[in-house]
């Protein structure tokens, strides 16, 4: 019995457990779950949610922000941060203007100082680990090297990594992974969100005295002239993009790539290393499911999607859809860019797209060229999508 027939089944009986059973599986037998409902469900309906599953569709939900809004997580955005944030703004001239300020303060120019920072802190926190003969790398590389590159680059150290770990992990589990709305959750984090602000509030200060360092994204942001409140909720921003999202991308690269030793030792020997990387995070991305409400009747592959309906545009699925992907089953390094849905697509693609590209390919080349890596641990996830865990042996 297919999946499909399983979730009739159970859906005939009970409509909450059937919509369990698909939130499991979209978990732990994702490939085959999408696979199957791009041959006979598209645009999957659950009780809960609809997921669409196939390339167009996907790629047409990403594109249509008037019709398939980011009303899905803005709010909760905006309750944390206490006031608007601009990815929440559909189309909006704050969405416009803010936008294109972030993408022009974090400077394409900036990638390769920002490559070489992402190694120098990976190579610190490998070397630290080596004399052990292991290093557990959600905690002790991959996540210090997002936290590094907030507090080098972005100007955001917070008051401490933890403090602005906790922070970034408890805003973003509200907002892409609370999908029943717990009010605890939420509650918890509105609660870290007013931290984060307060912080920041302070270290804005410091920079309009002068007595803080310049030449980070935060000191160019100060220096625009926007207004205080802006600024600081678009800094806020950076990690809540940047921290959780970067690791987690390191930590299933990595474990494609050590899932495929032939590749690994090909890659570990070429220049073009990135490619790699890309093509192995295909196979399981971090962010596999992209939130939206549907504002307006919407026909996709001819089933109706009625507005107030919270839409998951399932970008795993589509980076496996044999319509547009060649042979999307192999490892292959030919395909183009715009195949790669990892940061987004359309209105709402990632503004930090080129210093997350190289902090993540940089931290994972730097380990895998290291000699002797092999899994000790598999990835441990908390809410089945954040790598909390995953150790791997090194030569001492």
């Amino acid at each position: 019995m297919g999946h499909l027939e399983k979730y009739d089944d159970v859906l005939a009986r009970d409509p909450m457990a059937a919509f369990g059973l698909v939130r499991e599986w979209m978990r732990t037998e994702w490939r085959e779950l999408f696979a199957e409902l791009r041959e006979r469900r598209p645009v999957f309906v659950t009780p809960v949610f609809t997921v669409v599953t196939r390339f167009a569709d996907v790629t047409e939900v990403l594109s249509l922000e008037e019709v398939f809004s980011v009303r899905a997580f803005g709010p909760r955005l905006d309750a944390a941060l206490g006031g608007a944030f601009m990815l929440a703004r559909d189309g909006t001239a704050m969405n416009w203007r803010e936008k294109g300020l972030m993408q022009y303060l974090l400077d394409p120019d900036d990638a390769a100082e920002v490559r070489a920072m992402a190694g120098r802190l990976a190579d610190e926190a490998l070397d630290a680990a080596a004399p052990n003969g292991k290093i557990e790398v959600v905690h002790e590389l991959f996540r210090p090297v997002a936290l590094g590159v907030c507090a080098e680059y972005f100007g955001f150290p917070g008051p401490d990594a933890a403090t602005l770990s906790r922070w970034s992990r408890t805003i973003i589990a509200d907002c892409f992974a609370n999908y029943l709305g717990d009010p605890a959750i939420q509650a918890a984090s509105v609660e870290a969100g007013t931290q984060m602000i307060a912080h920041l509030r302070e270290q804005l200060a410091l920079r309009r005295s002068g007595e803080a360092r310049s030449g980070d994204v935060f000191s160019r942001l100060a220096a625009t002239g926007c207004d205080d409140e802006r600024i600081l909720i678009n800094m806020a921003g950076l990690p809540l993009g940047f921290v959780e999202s970067a690791p987690g991308a390191m930590v299933e690269a990595t474990e494609q790539l050590l899932l495929r030793p032939e590749v690994l030792s090909q890659a570990v020997h070429d220049d073009d290393f990135d490619r790699y990387v890309w093509e192995a995070l295909r196979f399981n991305p971090f962010f596999k499911l992209l939130p939206r409400i549907c504002e307006r009747d919407h026909e996709l592959s001819g089933t109706l999607i009625p507005a107030g309906t919270f839409v998951l545009a399932a970008a795993a699925s589509a980076m496996f859809d044999a319509d547009v992907l060649a042979e999307p089953e192999s490892f292959r390094l030919d395909r183009p860019r715009h195949h790669q849905l990892f940061f987004g697509h359309g209105h709402h693609a990632c503004v930090g797209v080129h210093p997350a590209r190289v902090v993540i390919c940089e931290a994972v080349r730097r380990l895998l060229r290291r000699p002797g890596v092999h899994v000790i641990e598999g990835v441990a996830r908390s809410n089945g999508i954040f790598p909390d865990r995953f150790v791997l042996g090194l030569e001492a």
